[in-house]
């Protein structure tokens, strides 16, 4: 579906992409995550044809985007991190227009916008978007983006400043459309949302890419594995005391099998017995820190 090769991208003397190699299979959701300025939405915009690369090469759907872009355009939906509306016109009027745009016939345009605007849940087709909140507004960009039913989308920051539940519903209308055979691209600060929902994970810092895999694989590369034993007994223990029980944290299988037998032994009351992984956002810390 997607693949950069050695690509880099300079504005004069600044780099903000640098030899970037990155393969992506049709289907997939990936995330793309770094600090401000790291180089994503620069990315992101390359993918999308939107913006040339100063070396090296990136294909989309078998095609060169440097020479044959526009090709391509029409099979992808790009969400730019701030997207403004016309506010003078309601959401199925913005979305219409924009159907004229793409040359869609206009009955075929009515019924797509109908769909699209019922299932991001916005029904009221008479309020005009400059009433609408931020969330909603989002929504109806949204629904811009996947108007001419692309197999590609591009988005960049989808829930940016949105409130908790309607970021929950933008994510969850994400896995609806993995599950119709879209491949998605995004970038996003909400490392919990992009370890929810993507299959590979991409960390930029500076321009560079300094992994690209999935979660399980990251997390045994840079992450590490907890055990907790949860007990209680009445007598007075050197272990770390919880809510009148005791635990014992290690991330060593065998240190938990010699505890679990102590336990036994000792005729204390196991409690729970749990594991913990190290979240994206642990890893990424980790990451950008570093020397």
């Amino acid at each position: 579906m997607i693949q950069l090769v050695d690509v880099t991208k300079s504005y004069d003397d600044t780099i903000v992409v640098e030899r970037l190699n990155l393969k992506i299979d049709s289907g997939e959701i990936v995330g793309i995550i770094g600090h401000n300025g790291a180089g994503k939405s620069t990315t992101l915009k390359m993918i999308a044809g939107l913006v040339e690369p100063t070396s090296g090469h990136v294909r989309v759907m078998g095609h060169d985007m440097q020479k044959e872009s526009i090709k391509v355009k029409q099979r992808i939906g790009y969400l730019p991190e701030e997207s403004s509306l016309y506010e003078a016109m309601t959401a199925q009027q913005y979305l219409l227009f924009f159907s004229e745009l793409y040359r869609m016939p206009r009955r075929k345009a009515l019924q797509r916008i109908d769909q699209l605007l019922d299932s991001l849940g916005l029904a009221d087709k008479n309020k005009l978007t400059g009433e609408f909140s931020k969330g909603m507004k989002r929504k109806t960009a949204i629904a811009r983006t996947l108007l001419h039913d692309p197999e590609l989308l591009i988005l960049d920051e989808p829930n940016s400043g949105l409130d908790p539940l309607t970021s929950f519903f933008i994510i969850n209308y994400l896995k609806t459309l993995k599950r119709a055979g879209k491949t998605i691209i995004l970038s996003a600060h909400n490392l919990f949302h992009v370890e929810t929902i993507c299959d590979r994970v991409g960390i930029i810092k500076n321009g560079k890419l300094l992994i690209f895999d999935s979660m399980d694989i990251i997390r045994s590369r840079l992450g590490k594995r907890e055990y907790q034993v949860l007990f209680h007994t009445d007598q007075k223990l050197d272990y770390e005391p919880v809510n009148g029980n005791y635990v014992f944290r290690t991330g060593e299988v065998d240190a938990i099998a010699r505890m679990l037998e102590t336990v036994s032994a000792n005729g204390w009351t196991l409690m729970d017995l749990s594991m913990r992984e190290s979240a994206l956002e642990e890893i990424y810390v980790k990451l950008m820190t570093a020397s």
